[in-house]
């Protein structure tokens, strides 16, 4: 991807593909992290200069994702060593969900345009019907639909400042989109688990606009 003598279309790719390697907020809200803080102009592939700061915030992040997951590992092993076989679960909540590590605070502008592609992806995703599960009332799908695509609109419009009603919200959103999901294979879990990583992603964009202030 460095290699300045390729032409820029083989760079772009070769950047996509280490999106798809490592992206720590998904493979999409990370390509749009990564572009709208990168460069001014929204496609990374007239930009040479901006695809290696883009390739720099990628790896500063995995560095730091690494360093982590190390820190992790050697605690793990110590707590092992004195008796303590289940993990703490904040050591467990580390390793799920998006997240973007960094040796400094993720970009709130990079949030905001992750959430944003991921917000129109899901105004465009098909909707569930009533057949794919008996015991869920269409219309409570409905209404958690319409919350979760509020409480984007409201982060979106207020520029992640999310006030704490408006923080409040998507919590309970999120629990109530969260007890939809069914274990193993379910029909409906194709379309309210989405749900889930785009509420999951909205959640921490907000959390960490909220520790800016």
């Amino acid at each position: 991807m460095r290699d300045e003598r390729l032409p820029l279309v083989r760079r772009h790719m070769a950047l996509r593909c280490a999106v798809g390697t490592y992206g720590p907020l998904g493979f999409h809200a990370t390509w749009a992290y990564l572009s709208a803080t990168a460069c001014p102009a929204p496609d990374l592939r007239r930009d040479s200069a901006a695809l290696s700061r883009a390739l720099d915030a990628l790896e500063e992040s995995r560095a730091a994702h690494l360093a982590e997951m190390a820190a992790l590992a050697a605690r793990r092993r110590a707590e092992k060593a004195a008796g303590r076989r289940t993990p703490r679960a904040s050591d467990m909540a580390a390793l799920r969900g998006p997240r973007w590590p960094s040796s400094a605070p993720p970009s709130r502008l990079g949030l905001i345009a992750a959430v944003a592609n991921r917000h129109a992806a899901f105004q465009r995703a098909p909707y569930p019907d009533e057949t794919l599960s008996t015991d869920i009332d269409v219309r409570r799908l409905s209404h958690l639909h319409t919350r979760l695509d509020d409480c984007a609109s409201s982060y979106l419009r207020t520029l992640g400042r999310l006030d704490r009603p408006a923080a409040a919200e998507l919590t309970d959103t999120v629990h109530s989109i969260r007890g939809l999901t069914r274990p193993g294979y379910s029909p409906l879990n194709m379309y309210v688990l989405p749900w889930l990583r785009f509420a999951n992603l909205l959640t921490y964009a907000a959390a960490s606009s909220a520790i800016e202030h």
